[in-house]
């Protein structure tokens, strides 16, 4: 059994969600729960197909448009909802998901053609949300904005330890009333804050702006405002003289927000960070060799995808990121004029120099990171010091590659190159989104980081690893003349090999640590507090393009190592077993060198019986009986992974759970697995 942890915030994203609505959902949930819990999105197919629930600690359906919710979650979606709230879940409605959790909405009714009226299948508010409760919206418009002030109920927080103001103000627009909460008081549901100000609408006994309601295991919080709106992120010179009224107004209160939304969240039992959890800056990304000649002749590769500037400073253009190499050798720049002109007019658009992480207000704001120039710093001579990478000891590491690399030192690759940054976007961003960097690369070369935040697209870009964790991306060239004998969709099964038996011959004692593989690609571990079960501690992701004769592989690989949130961490299993903490130079150094060591196996051997005998001791589904979506729900027995194409077998299960005779193989790519539930399904 695997461990049943609710760790996941999951954020609808699907039809009718606005991009400003996740910008902000995405910051404010992600800056006061991590690293207790992780916020990721949502998409409508998944709510509706994918088992969610079973790891979901909250689901929230942000601002954005009621009747979309409608279209594509009444019925299946709905029910999907309700069942997780009853189960333990929590739902957390925001302005138009404050109209979808309640029983009834109208929405500016007499409106020619903007009037929505009708009821709704949640019915987690069992009476109307109504709206406007302030007049002026317009679809994506600042026009009906408004500092709307509230009221706080303090009897709804006498539980509550956090300090609270009696009235505070925030962002307002196009939300709802909840129509005679004070009526609904038998029933459950308790009036947070209510509106000062007189209202546009009738809102019954009560005008109710924030409300929550225990529902079966679970709970329900529902907004009429936008609490999750922070200021720093609300640009007051974008728009007109007004809505700068409104961002000045609420700047005088934004503490006071952010104390209510974190009395909110848990009241309905949510853990929330009593700390701030600070926006990161990017860092300086050093390069690195084990070899002192290595660097160079790396560097005589980027001279066909460099430009010199009008200043001297040498710039690589990526698909997605602005690359400043810092250190880079004068003999060999190549200036390219012709170049210079269109390169300027690209970089004008990007912010030079690293980002303001706080304005004016003292406060962390959303950070474009796509628009971040990306420092690289040459190290050809000396690693950095102590000063320069305090997260990463490079002597340490390079010493420890060599002792475990042993007579492989010089048919050793992985490791060898090494770009290390303190806070970066994604490792393997950097190196799979940015095509003319990555073809120079060799195999073996690797980016690693302390902190890794997203930098694709403005709606996630906050945190998606904290520090604590093992993560880094290595590139790998798979000749295409071996693909039949040595099948690249294997490349995912060593990784995963790699990291367990890494942690395992790290040093004495550790191979006691209970580290197992989930199909196909994730670590698991037998979980120290709840023994008979596991929990996930890493994960691998390839991503592949094809050059030429080779596939171009990006290995993905991320571990729980010091983080004991929001799950388990390899030091907490050693320390179980009375052994010392990782280090994390030398966990990176073994994993690589293994990986190596499988790698050259695989290539010239393919999948045979020495690798396929060393993969089943490690994983967990031998003989496991699960549920085949493809093949309509029948059950199966899973019995391994075919040598050629490295497909799931599984045996067709009968009458009373006999084998039918017949064979089902599974593509790793087109289904995932359910360890929970025994459920293997198609991918959406």
């Amino acid at each position: 059994m695997a461990t049943n942890k609710r760790i996941n915030i999951l954020v609808y994203s699907g039809e009718g969600t606005t991009s400003t609505s996740l910008q902000h959902v995405f910051f404010t949930f992600r800056y006061l729960l991590s690293p207790t819990y992780v916020v990721l999105p949502l998409s409508s197919k998944a709510l509706l197909t994918e088992p969610w629930q079973s790891t979901c600690a909250a689901l929230i359906m942000p601002g954005g448009a009621d009747l979309p919710y409608c279209r594509m979650l009444n019925g299946d979606g709905n029910r999907k909802i309700k069942q997780f709230v009853q189960n333990g879940g929590r739902y957390i409605g925001l302005c138009a998901g404050g109209y979808y959790g309640s029983s009834r909405c109208e929405f500016m009714e007499g409106h020619k053609t903007m009037e929505v009226i009708g009821d709704r299948e949640l019915q987690f508010y069992p009476g109307t949300c109504r709206g406007l409760a302030f007049p002026g919206f317009k679809y994506q418009s600042e026009a009906g904005a408004r500092a709307a002030k509230l009221s706080l109920n303090d009897s709804a927080f006498k539980d509550i330890k956090v300090e609270l103001p009696d009235e505070f103000e925030t962002y307002y627009n196009g939300g709802g009333v909840f129509v005679d909460a004070l009526r609904y008081a038998d029933q459950g549901v308790e009036i947070l804050a209510s509106y000062t100000d007189t209202l546009n609408c009738d809102p019954g006994d009560g005008a109710a702006a924030v409300i929550c309601r225990k529902i079966g295991e679970g709970a329900v919080l529902l907004t009429g405002p936008h609490p999750e709106f922070a200021v720093p992120n609300l640009d007051k010179n974008r728009h007109d003289e007004e809505f700068k009224a409104v961002v000045e107004s609420l700047d005088k209160f934004e503490d006071d927000r952010k104390a209510f939304l974190k009395a909110c969240l848990q009241k309905i039992g949510l853990d929330v960070n009593q700390s701030s959890q600070m926006v990161p800056s990017l860092s300086p990304l050093y390069l690195t060799a084990l070899a002192e000649a290595a660097v160079p002749m790396l560097l005589k590769k980027w001279t066909d995808i460099i430009a010199s500037l009008k200043d001297g400073e040498v710039f690589i253009k990526g698909d997605l990121d602005m690359f400043r190499i810092r250190n880079f050798p004068k003999e060999l720049v190549l200036t390219k004029t012709e170049d210079i002109e269109s390169i300027e007019s690209q970089f004008s658009a990007l912010q030079i120099s690293e980002p303001e992480a706080k304005n004016d207000s003292g406060s962390d704001r959303i950070v474009d990171y796509d628009k971040v120039v990306k420092n690289i710093i040459i190290s050809p001579d000396n690693l950095p010091i102590t000063r320069e990478t305090p997260k990463f000891n490079h002597d340490q590491f390079y010493s420890h590659l060599k002792h475990y690399m042993g007579t492989r030192l010089h048919r050793s690759s992985f490791g060898k190159h090494l770009l290390y940054g303190e806070v970066v976007t994604s490792t393997s961003t950097l190196l799979e989104k940015n095509h003319n960097l990555l073809k120079t690369l060799p195999t073996g070369f690797t980016a690693t980081a302390s902190t890794q935040v997203s930098g694709r697209g403005r709606g996630s870009n906050v945190w998606i690893s904290p520090p604590g964790s093992l993560m880094f991306s290595t590139v790998i060239w798979h000749p295409i003349a071996i693909q039949y004998s040595a099948p690249v969709v294997f490349v995912q099964y060593l990784a995963a090999m790699a990291v367990v038996r890494g942690a395992k011959t790290y040093a004495r004692g550790y191979d006691k640590i209970p580290l197992r593989l989930k199909w196909p690609n994730d670590v698991y571990a037998a979980d120290p507090e709840s023994p008979g079960k596991f929990v996930k501690v890493g994960g691998i992701l390839v991503n592949s393009t094809f050059a030429g004769e080779k596939y171009g592989l990006v290995v993905g690989v991320g571990v729980n190592v010091a983080n004991a949130a929001p799950t388990t961490g390899l030091d907490m299993l050693a320390k179980k077993q009375g052994l010392a903490a990782f280090e994390t130079e030398r966990l990176l150094a073994r994993i690589l060198t293994t990986f190596d060591e499988l790698y050259s196996t695989f290539c010239a051997e393919g999948w045979g019986s020495q690798l396929e005998k060393a993969y089943y001791d490690m994983w967990l589904h031998s003989d496991q009986i699960v549920t085949l979506e493809s093949e309509g729900g029948s059950k199966a027995k899973i019995k391994g992974i075919s040598r050629d194409w490295g497909l799931l077998v599984a045996e067709e299960l009968g009458w009373e759970d006999r084998p039918t005779g017949h064979t089902v193989t599974l593509q790793s790519d087109s289904n995932s697995f359910d360890f929970f539930r025994g459920l293997v399904k198609r991918k959406v």
